[in-house]
């Protein structure tokens, strides 16, 4: 059993930087490949990036690639999400999950965090 809490969220002018971390409970931690999702009013959870459970390999959505970084601290049992130069596009609940494989796929991925809300002004 995986619990995930997600920080960091809030409000950030377009252009801006925020930094989200994932802390995750249990032993088991780095056992997981980890996940970033997010989910905007109206829409679909969609896919962001994700990491591997050793750290070495990483994956964006087109949307973010340049902008967002993935990282992991398995030991602290956390995954962070740098995000710079946000648009009002990123707007959105950001979800942290935990899965034994790295996918794109929401399916793919056993837990999941509350999510934190990103908020990008104009």
């Amino acid at each position: 059993q995986v619990q995930l809490v997600e920080s960091g969220g809030g409000l950030v002018q377009a252009g801006g930087s925020l930094r989200l971390s994932c802390a995750a409970s249990g032993r088991t931690f780095g056992s997981y490949a980890m996940g970033w999702f997010r989910q905007a009013p109206g829409k679909e959870r969609e896919f962001v990036t994700y990491i591997s459970w050793s750290g070495i390999s990483t994956y964006y959505a087109d949307s973010v690639k340049g902008r967002f970084t993935i990282s992991r601290d398995n030991a602290k049992n956390t995954v962070y999400l740098q995000m710079n130069s946000l648009k009002p596009e990123d707007t959105a609940v950001y979800y942290c999950a935990a899965g034994l494989q790295a996918s794109a796929t929401t399916q793919t991925y056993d837990y999941w965090g509350q999510g934190t809300q990103v908020t990008v002004s104009s």
